[in-house]
């Protein structure tokens, strides 16, 4: 039974029509360890949500599939890298990536103020109080809901 996710990204870094462009995607530089948990509890073929953060209107803007399982996060060994960590050593990473591909996007944008004016969204993740995970999980209902607001 495939599970619901939400991928968090902002526009500047990586950008949904981005991956339009690349079709798939390695998920790369997240370095939270909860996050990174989470990236391990993601199977093929799970759907997520593709949601742009830190800008003016922060939304989910489409949906994306998971394609390849967690994996090392090849930017932890990268000294060139922002996401480098010396910590992590080939054949110990610390730090996991999935890949994920383009399945469509919203008709409409479904923003963060969208969402937390929807009454049946009160307990998603996303909108929980200090809730700042770039991955996380979201409930089969919520998705539902999410994907239903995207469609008016």
């Amino acid at each position: 039974m495939a599970r619901y996710w939400l991928l968090k990204t902002e526009p500047s870094a990586y950008s949904f029509e981005q991956l339009r462009a690349d079709r798939t995607t390695p998920w790369t530089g997240v370095r939270s360890f909860q996050a990174r948990n989470n990236m391990m509890e993601m199977r093929a073929g799970d759907l997520g949500l593709f949601y742009h953060s830190s800008i003016a209107e922060p939304a989910a803007v489409g949906v994306c599939k998971v394609v390849r399982e967690a994996y090392p996060d090849f930017t932890q060994f990268d000294r060139a890298s922002e996401y480098f960590d010396g910590r992590a050593k080939p054949g110990k990473p610390i730090w996991l990536m999935v890949d994920v591909e383009y399945v469509e996007a919203f008709e409409h944008p479904v923003t963060l103020a969208r969402m937390r004016a929807e009454p049946r969204l009160v307990g998603m993740a996303l909108l929980r109080r200090g809730q700042r995970l770039s991955v996380q999980p979201v409930m089969p209902h919520e998705w539902k809901i999410v994907l239903e607001l995207s469609r008016r």
